[in-house]
């Protein structure tokens, strides 16, 4: 078996990088238009006047995110990416991202990331809570994971134990002739949510690792990331 090509392995990890789509903001403004009076008069003593200023945005439990390439050990870093590029994660635009291929043995040649993305959500007074802005936008990240990349063999499975709430979706993707499996855990806890997608895939004809397997560790390590919220946010 023949080791792949530099241009052809750098086209394979370019292809295999997931940036995350993030939502632009954490609260949503007040669409409604501002009305204005010609009226000058003095409201009356028998009728009180109202206050036309709008309330604040309620905040949330928590009011900010950790450090993402800091939110999973290295520990658990080098155990679902062995061979990563870069140890410390690229920091990304709300997510940070991991990824390496063991090319060592030419006969087993397996390319992992991780990429974990976090979300601070506010409330809106005019609208609803933090948490449940923040379960609004968890279920948009669980229908993402159902729908990128054309994705078949589509499971998902409630999820206990990993904050207030979590969902894993399974995929399986192909790029370039490779075919990926993939999983990502969402989950909220309190007005924050947390999605880790970890994908898979075995090179030159190498095997494919369990969806069982990468779902094990997805999970433990989005749990852990959930783990970090509440310690970021400690005065």
């Amino acid at each position: 078996m023949h080791r792949p090509t530099a241009p052809r392995l750098a086209r394979l990890l370019a292809c295999a990088a997931v940036p995350v789509m993030l939502v632009a903001g954490c609260s949503d403004s007040d669409g409604g238009k501002k009305s204005s009076s010609s009226n000058s008069a003095t409201p009356s003593a028998s009728a009180p006047a109202k206050s036309s200023a709008t309330p604040p945005a309620t905040a949330g439990k928590y009011a900010k995110v950790p450090d993402l390439c800091k939110a999973i050990s290295a520990k658990t870093v080098e155990k679902l990416v062995p061979k990563a590029k870069d140890k410390n994660g690229q920091q990304l635009t709300g997510s940070c991202f991991w990824n390496g291929l063991d090319s060592e043995d030419t006969d087993n040649q397996q390319f992992r990331s991780v990429n974990l993305h976090m979300m601070a959500l506010s409330g809106d007074p005019n609208q609803s809570s933090a948490d449940r802005r923040a379960q609004i936008y968890a279920d948009g990240q669980v229908k993402k994971a159902t729908t990128e990349d054309d994705p078949k063999d589509v499971k998902t499975t409630k999820t206990s134990g990993i904050g207030d709430w979590a969902t894993t979706v399974t995929t399986t993707t192909k790029k370039q002739d490779v075919e990926f499996s993939n999983v990502t855990v969402v989950a909220r806890t309190a007005n924050v949510v947390v999605a880790l997608k970890y994908s898979g895939a075995g090179y030159e004809g190498a095997k494919s690792p369990s969806a069982a397997d990468l779902t094990k560790d997805a999970q433990a390590a989005a749990k852990e990331a959930v783990a970090s919220v509440p310690a970021a946010n400690k005065k």
